[in-house]
């Protein structure tokens, strides 16, 4: 008969299960996000960015510009890059958006340092979340959580610090997406027998392929992996899957109609066409990698690898059994075949929409989310079985309670083996943290030198910087660390130089630059150049300003406007315009103001103004011009000898209007692919103006109406169930995560405990 002290000693018992198996998770997860916050701290040190970051920060400082002013960012001209797009329609713009909203009340520089800080720290906290939102188990979600802060790949453009941080790559709107799709995945597993669920899954597939569309077509497969490997009765999955895929292509249409429609004006990457950076790698280098632990360990042992492949196996031997371990598995598979790309499909590719402007490699990061996952369950399976084995082995073991075996060993086990991870990553946030405190340094000498120059440029005006670009002095060019040309971007000086940020139509032939050419210089509007003191400029320009290493040239006639006669015609779409125009970059043609009009994508061109005639004067000459391009406007008085266009040096697109003495006209696009109007002689107010995509409300109105009518289906559903006396909606165990088989699921040991029910309660086996 059991004495009050036994039952003394057995409560004690079950109380340090219970609170060991419910703090053992939570400890994994506060632990990993500790380390991220202190490692990466240095990221909100206020220094210029010497990866894509300068391109995403300028987003949100035109952003907050724009939203103050009152008008949309998504309508707007962004002017900075490539002679200029509609960069927030063509590219992801919503993550900028939303921190530039925030920029209005601590200053667009410093929301962009705290977003890209926390949402880098802070991600475990999503992938342990998304995960016990899916149905995984708290340990298992634990461990993926552990993981995710030291995920490493050969490529560096995944799910993984070097893909944000100051010496890695930048990839600053994915990063808003990585806290998105694991959610969206999550949702849409539970949507399928929860009806409650549905709406959030929409919402979050629909916010993924918004802020980052790469990660938008892994929120959409997931939708149809999910609807065929899930749990349920088959039609009625397929149906409701269905249901989910119109509904989230409906609400995100506000983002992707405008991309369709626009789509001839936005040009392919015609330099990285034919690399892997945009094809993929292909399945047997992808395999290779994977393999060899190069996914998620690079250059390090491959402890997250091991525990993937774990995952891996036990979600294939129950995959008939476990449903949840099938669903994960297959999002893997799903990831890991899109990486392979172009390279190994070829035109098969052409089936899934958009392809031709996918950067492929980049579905890469859904193989590291997923495995994410994988690895978690690979963890709890691991250390369930050699629990057992443990106990069963050694006879002392065996009064303890199984939980607190099995929860003292998972932490034990995650601890041995994040030691070659901390180490790794350490080191990598140690280089990282020191080039921030080296540059900040640098930067404050270096900014007082280069400062006046800016100063001029920003108070005169009228036209673009050149400072060199990466593929020639300019990448050594350096303010501290960062070349000027990027520096630019971080000054918001409107520059030609940091080639293939943006898809407009110049950002090919901006490649193609020929600094030599006079010609160039005022085809492109340069009317400034920031050089090194030993680099003399290719071309007469005059000296205005010199600081340190530094010097500013001036070339006063060029600016935005030309006037200039039509000698020919350019052939050309948006995935050659580049290559179509080295030729006449090259030639003397635009040193004498002669243009080219543009048969672009089939269309018809103007008939030239000056085919086969030789003039001896200038078409014309321009009075006065005035340039706000950040609000994109432009003005000048012109006056023309002879029939003749006026050329605007911005990227051509169907937003750009232009009206004559007060009168709408039309504009044409001349080569490379640049605006202008036809002008018969006599004097002229002109004014170009960019008019952006105007059906955004409607379209916003519609995805409100979608969810709406989504969210009155609900109320319907339930209270249908009640009058039916079924009770609330959603009973079922997959639907109630306290109740889910996460950590239940795929154990290779001898004995299979039901963890999130007993373990995860504190209850006993």
């Amino acid at each position: 008969m059991e004495t009050d002290a036994d039952l003394s000693g057995r409560d004690s018992r079950r109380r340090l299960t219970g609170v060991l198996c419910r703090s053992g998770p939570l400890f994994l997860v506060v632990a990993s996000l500790s380390w991220g916050c202190w490692q990466w701290r240095s990221e909100l040190t206020s220094v210029p960015y010497l990866d894509d970051s300068s391109v995403h920060q300028q987003m949100v400082r035109f952003a907050a510009q724009r939203i103050a002013a009152g008008h949309d960012p998504y309508t707007s001209w962004f002017p900075y890059l490539g002679l200029g797009s509609p960069q927030f329609l063509h590219y992801q713009g919503l993550g900028a958006t939303i921190a530039g909203l925030l920029g209005l009340l601590i200053g667009a520089d410093s929301a962009f340092r705290w977003t890209l800080y926390l949402l880098l720290a802070m991600w475990p906290a999503c992938i342990y979340g998304s995960a016990r939102v899916m149905g995984i188990g708290r340990w298992s979600s634990a461990a993926s959580a552990a993981a995710a802060p030291f995920l490493a790949s050969f490529t560096g453009v995944g799910y993984e610090p070097k893909a944000y941080v100051w010496i890695g790559w930048g990839v600053w709107a994915q990063l808003w997406a990585s806290w998105t799709l694991p959610f969206a995945w999550a949702f849409t597993l539970r949507a399928l027998s929860n009806f409650r669920a549905v709406i959030p899954a929409v919402i979050l597939v629909s916010l993924t392929v918004a802020f980052h569309f790469e990660t938008g077509y892994l929120a959409i497969g997931g939708i149809i992996v999910i609807a065929i490997f899930g749990e349920g009765y088959w039609p009625h999955r397929l149906a409701r899957g269905a249901l989910l895929l119109i509904s989230s292509l409906l609400v995100s249409a506000w983002v992707t109609v405008p991309l369709v429609l626009s789509a001839p004006w936005a040009a392919t990457n015609e330099i990285l066409s034919q690399t892997p950076l945009v094809n993929g790698y292909g399945a047997k280098q992808v395999l290779a990698w994977l393999l060899t632990g190069q996914i998620y360990d690079a250059f390090r042992t491959p402890v997250i690898t091991i525990f993937v492949g774990l995952g891996v196996l036990a979600c294939a031997v129950r995959w008939r059994a476990q449903a949840l371990g099938r669903v994960v598995l297959a999002l893997w598979a799903m990831s890991l075949v899109l990486s392979f790309g172009r390279t190994t499909f070829g035109g098969l590719t052409v089936l899934l929409p958009g392809s031709t402007d996918l950067f492929m490699r980049r579905f890469g990061m859904g193989v590291q989310l997923a495995g994410l996952f994988l690895a978690g369950l690979g963890v709890s399976i691991f250390a369930r079985t050699s629990a057992d084995l443990l106990r069963h082995a050694r006879s002392r073991f065996k009064r303890v309670p199984g939980h607190v075996i099995l929860a003292t060993f998972t932490i034990g086990l995650v601890c041995l083996a994040m030691w070659p991870l901390v180490s790794q990553m350490g080191a990598y946030a140690s280089a990282n943290s020191n080039a921030i405190r080296h540059e900040y340094s640098l930067n404050r000498i270096g900014s007082r030198l280069i400062g006046p120059l800016l100063s001029y440029v920003r108070e005169h005006g009228d036209g673009r910087t050149y400072a060199g670009m990466p593929s020639n002095w300019g990448q050594h060019f350096t303010v501290g660390y960062v070349p000027v040309f990027k520096y630019l971007e971080n000054a918001d000086i409107d520059e030609v130089g940091y080639t293939l940020r943006t898809a407009s139509l110049m950002t090919d032939p901006e490649y193609y630059f020929n600094e030599k050419n006079p010609g160039d210089y005022a085809l492109f509007g340069i009317r400034y150049l920031i050089l090194p003191a030993n680099h003399p400029p290719a071309v007469p320009a005059l000296l205005v300003v010199s600081s340190g290493p530094y010097r500013l040239y001036l070339l006063p006639n060029n600016g935005y406007v030309r006037v200039a006669d039509i000698v020919g015609t350019l052939v050309a779409d948006r995935s050659n315009v580049g290559l179509r125009s080295v030729a006449y970059l090259n030639s003397p043609l635009p040193r004498v103001g002669k243009y080219l009009t543009v048969a672009f994508d089939g269309r018809p061109a103007p008939t030239p103004t000056g085919a086969g005639r030789s003039f001896a004067t200038p078409p014309g000459q321009i009075i006065s011009s005035r340039s706000q391009l950040t609000s994109g406007i432009v003005r000048a008085t012109i006056v023309t000898r002879r029939r003749a266009v006026a050329v605007l040096s911005a990227s051509y697109d169907p937003g750009w209007t232009v009206t004559v003495n007060g009168l709408p006209a039309r504009t044409v696009m001349v080569a490379p692919a640049l605006v202008a109007v036809q002008l018969n002689p006599g004097t002229y107010h002109v004014v170009f103006q960019y008019v952006g995509f105007a059906f955004y409300p409607e379209l916003l109105a519609a995805a409100l109406l979608v969810l709406l009518s989504w969210i009155l289906a609900t109320l319907c559903y339930r209270n249908s169930r009640r009058r039916d006396g079924k009770g609330p909606v959603g009973g079922c165990q997959a639907d109630n995560i306290d109740h889910s088989p996460g950590d239940s699921l795929l154990t290779l040991g001898s004995s299979e405990v039901p963890v999130s029910k007993d373990l995860e309660a504190g209850g006993r086996p």
